[in-house]
């Protein structure tokens, strides 16, 4: 295995970690990470709306 295929490696692994660490820090700040169709525009996303209206309707 030369050098390059382990920069890839390491990179990908940094990478994948970077993403956990902050679907885990948004978690623990209360923000949700919506869901994986609207892809981050939830005004937008019919299943993000249908949630907001099920929590308004519980308050």
């Amino acid at each position: 295995m030369s050098w390059w295929e382990i920069l890839i490696i390491v990179a990908t692994v940094l990478f994948v970690a970077a993403v956990i660490v902050a679907s885990v820090v948004r978690k623990l700040q209360g923000k949700s990470s919506c869901c994986s169709e609207c892809g981050g525009n939830c005004a937008m996303c019919s299943a993000c709306a249908q949630k907001e209206k099920t929590k308004a309707e519980k308050k």
